[in-house]
Order: C-alpha cells, then sequence, then structure tokens
C-alpha cells in the first residue's frame, strides 16, 4: 500500500481517534488538530503508548485562518495532505423556538463551515498530484432529522451536499470525495447520556446495539483507499439499519 499524508480533524474525539488509529496501521502519515493543548498532549501520550506516532497541530475548524495555517504545518512535517477526513463537529442541542443565533452559529461552524475552511487549503495540491480521497464524517441525524437538533441536522445535511458537488467538480483529477453517515456510536458521548434513553435508541436499532468506533473507521480506510477510486460523491449509511432512506 502507498503511504500518504492524512488529516483527519477532531482525531482526539471518540470515532476520530478510531479512524486515526485505523489509517495509522494501514501504513499512511496521520495528523491532526487539537483548540485545548493539555487534552492533546495527554491525547498524544496515550496514542504513543499504544505505538502511533501522531502529527498533532494546534487549529481551530471553525476559523478559515488557522486552518491555512495548521495544513501548511502538517505539510511541514508530513508531507502533502493527499487524504482528508472532516470528522470534527460539535453539538449545541435545544428546540428551535429556544435556539440563539449563537447555538445555531456554533454548530454550523464547527461541523459544515469546517468542510470548506479545511478543505480549501489542500484541495489545490490535490488536483495537481492528480490524486485525493476526502471524506465527511455526517451523522444519521442529517438524514432523518432529529427532535432538539435542528442546528445539527442541517449542518450535517449540508456536508453531503458539498461531497457531492465537490466529487463532480474533482472526479477528472483522481480525487474522491465521499460522506460516512454513522448512527449512534458508543462514544463517550453517547454512554454519558442516561441509560434508560440509550435502552430507548438501541430498541430502535434492528441490529440491537450500538455501533463502535472501529466499525466507522473501517468505512473511512475503504473509502480512502486505491480501491475505492470509482467510488465518489456517495453516502455511506452505517447505523445497524436505524434509519434506511435511500
Amino acid at each position: 500500500m502507498t503511504q500518504r499524508t492524512a488529516l483527519v480533524t477532531g482525531g482526539t474525539g471518540g470515532i476520530g481517534t478510531a479512524i486515526v488509529r485505523y489509517l495509522a496501521r494501514q501504513g499512511h502519515r496521520v495528523a491532526t488538530n487539537y483548540r485545548d493543548p493539555a487534552k492533546a498532549e495527554a491525547w498524544r501520550a496515550a496514542m504513543k503508548q499504544e505505538g502511533y506516532d501522531v502529527v498533532l497541530v494546534q487549529g481551530d475548524v471553525s476559523d478559515p485562518a488557522s486552518c491555512e495555517t495548521m495544513v501548511r504545518e502538517i505539510e511541514a512535517q508530513a508531507g502533502p495532505v493527499e487524504i482528508l477526513v472532516n470528522n470534527a463537529g460539535i453539538t449545541r442541542d435545544t428546540t428551535f423556538h429556544k435556539m440563539s443565533y449563537q447555538q445555531w452559529m456554533d454548530v454550523v461552524n464547527t461541523n459544515l463551515n469546517a468542510c470548506f475552511n479545511v478543505t480549501r487549503p489542500v484541495i489545490d495540491g490535490m488536483r495537481g498530484r492528480k490524486w485525493g480521497r476526502i471524506v465527511q464524517i455526517s451523522s444519521i441525524n442529517g438524514q432523518k432529522g432529529q427532535y432538539g437538533q435542528a442546528n445539527y441536522a442541517a449542518a450535517k445535511a449540508g456536508m453531503h451536499g458539498f461531497s457531492i458537488s465537490l466529487a463532480q467538480e474533482n472526479a477528472k483529477f483522481g480525487i474522491t470525495v465521499n460522506t460516512v453517515s454513522p448512527g449512534y456510536v458508543a462514544t463517550d458521548m453517547v454512554m454519558a447520556v442516561p441509560e434508560e434513553v440509550r435502552e430507548k435508541i438501541v430498541a430502535q436499532i434492528p441490529v440491537g446495539r450500538l455501533g463502535k468506533p472501529e466499525e466507522i473507521a473501517h468505512a473511512v480506510a475503504f473509502l480512502t483507499g486505491e480501491e475505492a477510486a470509482w467510488i465518489t460523491g456517495t453516502n455511506l449509511a452505517i447505523n445497524g439499519g436505524h434509519y434506511m432512506g435511500w
């Protein structure tokens, strides 16, 4: 397998960490960003104990200038970014009639505008090299909506609109652009939900359990591989049958 440089935004989170591990095991040089230095250093130390040497660069995905600086620093340390996984995301849940403008913009900036902010500094290089893999990590709730998540659902749905347009523009340059939409995965964030609420969620999932971060990472690794060159503009829903829309 050809070794590539991969940037996974939000790589210190549950799904992000699984993606970082998976891509590193495939032999890629993997980088991620951070905002909290203390948390990032603790994460890097834990990853090193597991045998993963990850390039860690400060960067706020909601800030275009910060993303430009972040990408250039990663390039200086690890080489041009050939695989990009836009994974960073946050929630600010509340019903829309109570939602503030700041709650709306925080989620849209971090989940959707970040796709522009991070992809823009890497796309020209990919086009010039005639090779690239870009994956957006969306959500089941971007497909079906969710009570109290108008901001999150809108941003996550927008990520796939971004994917299919970018896929059309860049297919002839050997660049694929796809979306992965996970269902409910057993990350720290989901496991912090009260048990009775989680039980109700699991009851709606035909396979009868939450997903594993590694299952999402496996799909991302597949879409970023050499053999996935004819897959572009698609959305891969990974949710245990929780939502089976087209």
